[in-house]
């Protein structure tokens, strides 16, 4: 019973730590977006890079229904939203 317990601990505590990581990593394209978005200039972004990142994030997203795993689709779906619409605006404003 005990053991059982610890083990939905050590769970609970590693599903948080997937959660926390995943809003984050997240969060980080956020400032990204509404620079680019709010001036229009995307100048000193890499095409090359959000065209990389946007391929993982993909992969990232497909890998974490596989596993079903919550914390890596909601944070690889939300980013891949966040890249995509900032590669667009990248293309978009050349």
């Amino acid at each position: 019973m005990l053991l059982g317990f610890l083990f939905l601990m050590k769970r609970q505590l590693t599903e948080t730590i997937g959660f926390i990581a995943a809003i984050l990593t997240t969060a980080a394209y956020v400032p990204q977006f509404l620079k680019v978005w709010s001036t229009r200039s995307t100048r000193d972004i890499s095409l090359r890079m959000y065209l990389l990142m946007c391929g993982g994030v993909f992969l990232w997203l497909v890998y974490g229904i596989r596993v079903h795993s919550l914390p890596i689709i909601l944070a690889n779906g939300v980013t891949l939203g966040l890249t995509l619409a900032i590669l667009g605006l990248k293309i978009r404003h050349r």
